[in-house]
């Protein structure tokens, strides 16, 4: 079993190749997440992968930090912020659980939350680089009773198996009530809830900084 800096790092030329499936569930959490920004925020990204967000993102606000814990990935995001122009989009290692200090007017977790190794340690380090009534936004893959029902269980029998052979990062299944539960006692109230794509249901959420 490979750990998840090493299993990221491995893919990110494949992953930066690969399709976004649902494009425009994609688009419909940039527009959602855009919303909420304003022209002179400075914004983290965390888990941001080969930056494709955070370059989305990038001209709705003063400056984004976009970090992430595997070198390689980050590499690509370099690479396509000098192909496409960006100048306000910072990329830093840095692991979910230690981000890069603020303060920050907004940070993001975009597929990240259900990745991370300790929920609790990473929402907390989250809420101390927010300004206070600073916002969280996240969308999180979240089981959910009577959904994808068999999928899911397929996916739990195939998982470690496919972790063993390094195909798989280490993951943790979470219900939406676990993760507002978690958000909450980090030191958030909830203001804005969704679950979208409805074949694929992830938990977006916005959260205020207490």
């Amino acid at each position: 079993m490979v750990d998840s800096v090493t299993f990221w790092n491995r893919i990110a030329e494949k992953y930066a190749r690969t399709p976004i499936a649902d494009m425009a569930s994609y688009d419909y959490t940039i527009e959602r997440t855009a919303a909420h920004l304003n022209p002179g925020d400075r914004v983290l990204e965390l888990g941001c992968g080969t930056g494709t967000t955070a370059l989305r993102l990038a001209p709705n606000v003063a400056e984004i930090v976009a970090s992430d814990s595997a070198p390689a990935m980050l590499a690509v995001g370099r690479r396509k912020a000098a192909e496409q122009g960006v100048t306000n989009m910072y990329l830093v290692e840095a692991a979910a659980e230690n981000p890069p200090e603020g303060p920050f007017h907004a940070v993001l977790a975009f597929n990240l939350l259900h990745l991370v190794d300790d929920l609790d340690a990473s929402l907390a380090a989250i809420r101390d680089r927010l300004k206070p009534g600073g916002l969280f936004i996240s969308k999180t893959f979240c089981v959910g009773t009577g959904r994808n029902s068999f999928k899911l269980y397929a996916i739990r029998l195939a998982l470690p198996v496919m972790q063993l052979l390094g195909k798989a990062p280490p993951v943790r299944f979470l219900t939406e009530e676990q993760l507002d539960r978690a958000v909450i006692r980090a030191g958030f109230d909830l203001i804005e809830q969704d679950r979208f794509p409805a074949k694929d249901p992830r938990r977006f959420l916005v959260a205020r900084r207490r």
